[in-house]
């Protein structure tokens, strides 16, 4: 299926824009979390040891804090296909606007606009392994994998950024040209 240039636009944007909202209400659960036990769920992202998860789990037990915080690691896998989808459109149209033609340049960003979907696999990875530690034993093993997840995540991410910021340049050059 081929998408129209004004329909590729129409999903990135309405997709960016709710994948946008999603994020300022995930910060804002976060912050609150961070507010009443010292620990958000964005937490759980840099640590690599189950220890580390423990810790963090200990400061939840409290029914309130439970439930605030499952609600942010449940919100989380909504946010997951919204920003992946968002930076996957803004990368078609970083390639749309830079690499038109078959050639060496479109293959390469063709490769390069997956990242994005790659980081939301590895974003559900991540909270997949982070929920199994929260229910159950939290290991060094699992934290690790979910460590090197969260890291090939945040490098699909600032790839599908950079094509997105990319493509947002482009169509202020093309209008101005």
């Amino acid at each position: 299926m081929q998408l129209s240039r004004k329909a590729l636009n129409a999903r990135w944007a309405w997709t960016t824009v709710a994948a946008v909202v999603l994020l300022a209400v995930l910060n804002l659960i976060d912050s609150e979390l961070r507010a009443r036990t010292g620990y958000g769920t964005a937490s759980m992202q840099g640590i690599g040891t189950g220890w580390g998860i423990r810790v963090i789990a200990d400061h939840w037990t409290s029914p309130p804090d439970a439930v605030l915080a499952g609600f942010a690691l449940g919100l989380d896998y909504l946010f997951i296909p919204l920003y992946g989808a968002a930076l996957f459109f803004g990368s078609l149209a970083a390639l749309d606007r830079f690499a038109p033609a078959p050639g060496r340049l479109r293959r390469i960003m063709t490769l390069l606009a997956l990242a994005p979907i790659g980081a939301a696999i590895c974003d559900g990875i991540e909270n997949a392994l982070e929920l199994l530690m929260l229910t159950r034993a939290a290991t060094n093993t699992l934290a690790s994998i979910a460590l090197e997840a969260t890291a090939a995540k945040y490098l699909g991410i600032l790839i599908g950024i950079v094509l997105t910021l990319a493509a947002l340049a482009g169509r202020l050059w093309k209008r101005r040209a």
